[in-house]
């Protein structure tokens, strides 16, 4: 990724960095203008596939925030849903070190001081990841591997096309796999205390 100059990049507006050479970098991401939402990983950039997700996706997606927000109602928890920048540094937490950025579908929060006026800085507690029809490298390895690196505690991964959710639980810096949920199951948090997740409910109606 080097045909633009990323340190360049941040003295003017860029609305098409190269996605094919150089590392990129928070600070590089904050000058950029994109109609479709852009992640970075690992200083790479990631570009959605669409201008928007499906209504399924956002259907899911917001049955599961309703569900965490009314439990996280009278807790020290908070819960945001994308668009919302997760900062994930690695060396030091000034915006030209950090080199991924991620929009997860949903955030759970619980240490208020990893939270600013951009978003959040360092791993969430829990994240919630819902995939669309076709190619879901991005969420299976690449936010998989960072996601485990920065100590997410858990990782839920779903699938409104499968009717299936699968938990990763950090155990001693590593992802261990839960079985795989689906409907008539009850999903349980063990980061968000007494946090259950009918999923009946979750994709009931999604036709």
């Amino acid at each position: 990724m080097k045909i633009i100059d990323p340190k360049s990049a941040v003295q003017n507006k860029v609305e098409e960095p190269s996605t094919e050479y150089g590392v990129y970098s928070y600070a590089d991401y904050l000058t950029w203008e994109f109609d479709e939402m852009v992640e970075l990983i690992k200083g790479k950039i990631f570009k959605s596939a669409a201008a928007a997700p499906r209504r399924i996706h956002q259907k899911v997606s917001g049955n599961i925030f309703f569900r965490l927000y009314q439990h996280l109602e009278n807790h020290p928890c908070d819960v945001f849903s994308a668009p919302f920048d997760v900062r994930l540094p690695v060396k030091s937490k000034r915006n030209e070190d950090i080199f991924t950025v991620v929009q997860p579908d949903i955030s759970v929060i619980c240490d208020k001081s990893k939270l600013d006026d951009l978003g959040c800085i360092g791993a969430p507690d829990l994240i919630v990841e819902i995939l669309s029809p076709g190619n879901n490298q991005k969420e299976l390895k690449n936010k998989y591997e960072v996601y485990e690196e920065s100590g997410v505690k858990e990782y839920w991964i779903v699938s409104p096309y499968e009717l299936t959710l699968l938990i990763y639980t950090l155990v001693d810096g590593k992802y261990v796999p839960s079985k795989l949920f689906t409907v008539g199951d009850i999903v349980e948090s063990k980061c968000i205390p007494k946090f259950k997740l009918d999923l009946d409910e979750i994709f009931s109606n999604l036709d």
